[in-house]
């Protein structure tokens, strides 16, 4: 496992100088700029020393008033040939309109994670083929405001916003169900 992460290092290196790796309980997380997102992850899938062919995850995490970057949008890789997972994260700068460039292209099951952390977290994943929403209703926003909902941000109403969505009927308060 050290020796992919030491090739990792040279890899990320190489595109970029400013980046951090943190290792805890002997897991890895790659911290990069922004800008050179796609490079990296294409470099990480492509180069046959690494070998990250399987995207297993992404989501986001928001920071609502603990660091300046409010979101990260976080890549939960796996190497199939290593058998060593690897996570890479990336800050947003824009804490009121987040936009991450899509990996789509490098990853095709990409398509849904991106669409369910737009959905819950609001990030715009430029260059996703169909950026639309995955567990909420289109329409689910403030009536007053016309701002979309997204429901794990830190900033949503712990209690849900009432009205918004129709509940199931619940027999233990609303009596037998007709």
């Amino acid at each position: 496992m050290k020796v992919l992460i030491r090739a990792v290092e040279s890899i990320i290196k190489a595109i970029v100088p400013n980046y951090e790796l943190i290792e805890f309980r002997n897991q890895f997380t790659l911290v990069v700029p922004i800008e050179n997102l796609l490079d990296i992850m294409y470099e990480l899938r492509d180069n046959p020393e690494t070998s990250f062919d399987m995207l297993v995850d992404i989501t986001a995490i928001d920071w609502l008033d603990k660091k300046q970057n409010r979101f990260e949008v976080v890549y939960f890789l796996w190497s199939n040939r290593n058998k060593v997972r690897l996570r890479v994260k990336v800050s947003l700068p824009d804490n009121e309109r987040p936009v991450c460039p899509s990996v789509v292209e490098v990853w095709e099951s990409a398509n849904w994670y991106e669409r369910e952390t737009y959905d819950m977290y609001g990030i715009i994943f430029e260059g996703h083929p169909d950026l639309r929403r995955f567990y909420m209703p289109e329409d689910y926003f403030d009536p007053e405001t016309g701002e979309p909902y997204f429901p794990l941000r830190k900033d949503f109403p712990l209690m849900g916003i009432p009205g918004s969505l129709p509940l199931p009927p619940y027999p233990e308060r609303d009596g037998e169900i007709k």
